[in-house]
């Protein structure tokens, strides 16, 4: 019977196509929805809840932030950028442009010094807080934390990766291609696509920062925890600025405190640091609620 049969052939394409159908998807495995715009504000509360779960279930209790420069790099890598850069100046001395990329390259050999010292920072705070520290299984405190990126960020992770430690990446969706250094612990490694929510998730358990030398996203973060522990945001959180010298020709401070803009309480907040042991002897100083045993 033929038309039985068209009925049964129409019947079964109509029903293939519901099941295929983007309205038939359960809601939370529906990528066009959770990507729509009305969905915004979900897709941010999916970006708060995710990695404060998984940090949770990791027993992570405090962290400690890292910022500074991602073109900061360690002397081996600086003095190969120099040498290449002295190389092409050399086939072609009289560029501008080539003088420049020397210049550059002889102040990254000069920087490369932050990148050793962040590595070691990270190597001290790992170790207190994750070898040898008392604590119940699984947890632990003063855990390094980087925007999981290259140089400084790097240089952190890979103190505590050296020292049998995890540390955490919070990596994020730029325009161009970024990669997390290969130093995190895998499982706390995450990407956003919200810079604030970004921020939210590095000062959430933080109960220090240090900061190395960097461009516009290192001061961005440190104005930003300037201001919230200006304003009793943040508790009694001490930052750190590492390298004395690069901080105050950067920033004048006391200007500020002198134009009345800040006060002269304010300029408290910051701790200047030129070692990496005096940074993390600061920080201890500052963050233990316990006395050290004997």
């Amino acid at each position: 019977m033929p038309g039985f049969n068209d009925q049964s052939n129409g019947e079964q394409a109509n029903l293939d196509a519901i099941l295929k159908s983007s309205t038939y998807r359960i809601a939370h495995e529906d990528p066009d929805l959770l990507n729509n715009n009305a969905m915004r504000g979900v897709r941010m509360l999916l970006e708060i809840t995710k990695p404060d779960l998984d940090l949770e279930t990791a027993g992570v209790e405090s962290t400690i932030i890292v910022f500074g420069g991602a073109r900061i790099v360690d002397r081996e890598t600086a003095l190969k950028g120099l040498e290449e850069a002295e190389r092409c100046l050399s086939e072609n001395p009289g560029s501008s442009t080539l003088k420049r990329q020397v210049a550059h390259a002889e102040h990254r050999v000069v920087l490369s010094r932050f990148y050793d010292s962040a590595r070691e920072f990270a190597r001290l705070a790992s170790q207190h807080g994750q070898a040898n520290h008392k604590q119940c299984h699984g947890c632990a405190s003063h855990v390094i934390v980087t925007g999981g990126g290259p140089g400084i960020m790097e240089a952190a992770n890979r103190g505590a990766f050296e020292a049998g430690c995890r540390s955490i990446g919070l990596n994020i969706t730029l325009p161009f291609e970024q990669h997390p250094n290969p130093y995190i612990t895998p499982d706390l490694c995450f990407r956003f696509n919200y810079f604030s929510l970004r921020k939210f998730h590095f000062v959430m358990r933080s109960i220090a920062a240090i900061l190395f030398p960097g461009g516009f996203g290192t001061l961005d973060e440190l104005f930003e925890l300037l201001t919230l522990r200006q304003v009793g945001t943040k508790g009694s959180m001490p930052i750190v600025l590492f390298g004395t010298e690069f901080w105050t020709k950067l920033v004048n401070f006391d200007y500020l405190a002198e134009m009345g803009l800040i006060s002269d309480d304010d300029l408290d907040l910051i701790h200047f640091s030129d070692t990496a042991e005096e940074a993390w002897n600061f920080i201890r100083s500052q963050t233990l609620a316990e006395p050290e045993e004997s």
